[in-house]
């Protein structure tokens, strides 16, 4: 499928719980220089020209606050604002019944607020340049030696740091594919890391993206250091 002037639907994982963090309350909502964390990722999506519209996926409980949330702060793309699942692959599958089969599809954490504008145009210009890519992903190239180790501990051995990539989000894949990748895991109660991982097992290709080493997910009270 050519993209050609297609805009892409951007699924906003928001409903994470915050365990790590120790904050007794969904991490999403934890608010930096006054704004809710998830609504940075909301910010950038509703000034890219590539993005037509938004799903939001969150809490069954936080649907309501995160709509008015989203109201608040003029996030006008916003279509839906959906219950999440028990994981996020579940919670992603609820909004996709949401997104047009012949389209563009981009899934990005809601607790990655530094997303960039680029990452869609980049991502964008791959899927029209190659008809048989699947998707594009975010990542940067590793820094610190990798060492893959058994059970215990011991080291097995060191592989090439060059030939390793650390993937963030965006994610971003022609619906059709994404949609039948999702499908499948779930016939195979298959549960993967991430949306590629899904894509890549139905034979999907799949590019990478180079990112930004700023473009973190707010996961542990250590990463708060760096905001």
């Amino acid at each position: 499928m050519y993209c050609g002037d297609s805009k892409i639907t951007l699924i906003v994982a928001a409903a994470g719980v915050g365990k790590r963090m120790n904050l007794g309350y969904p991490k999403q909502f934890l608010e930096i220089d006054s704004k809710p964390l998830f609504i940075f990722a909301l910010e950038t999506a509703q000034k890219s020209n590539f993005i037509k519209d938004i799903v939001v996926v969150t809490g069954e409980e936080s649907v309501t606050i995160v709509t008015e949330i989203c109201e608040r702060y003029k996030i006008l793309k916003v279509k839906k604002v959906v219950a999440g699942g028990e994981e996020r692959q579940y919670s992603i599958e609820n909004a996709l019944e949401y997104c047009e089969d012949n389209s563009i599809i981009a899934v990005q954490d809601g607790v990655r607020p530094f997303l960039k504008e680029r990452y869609f145009s980049e991502s964008f210009e791959m899927l029209n340049e190659n008809k048989n890519l699947a998707g594009v992903v975010v990542g940067v190239p590793l820094k610190d030696t990798i060492k893959r180790v058994d059970s215990t501990g011991m080291v097995i051995e060191t592989p090439k740091r060059e030939e390793y990539i650390a993937v963030h989000t965006p994610q971003i894949f022609r619906a059709e594919i994404l949609k039948k990748a999702y499908t499948k895991a779930r016939e195979d109660n298959f549960l993967g890391t991430d949306d590629a991982s899904l894509v890549e097992r139905i034979g999907g290709q799949i590019k990478v993206v180079i990112g930004d080493y700023d473009n973190i997910k707010i996961t542990t009270v250590e990463d708060l250091k760096f905001l």
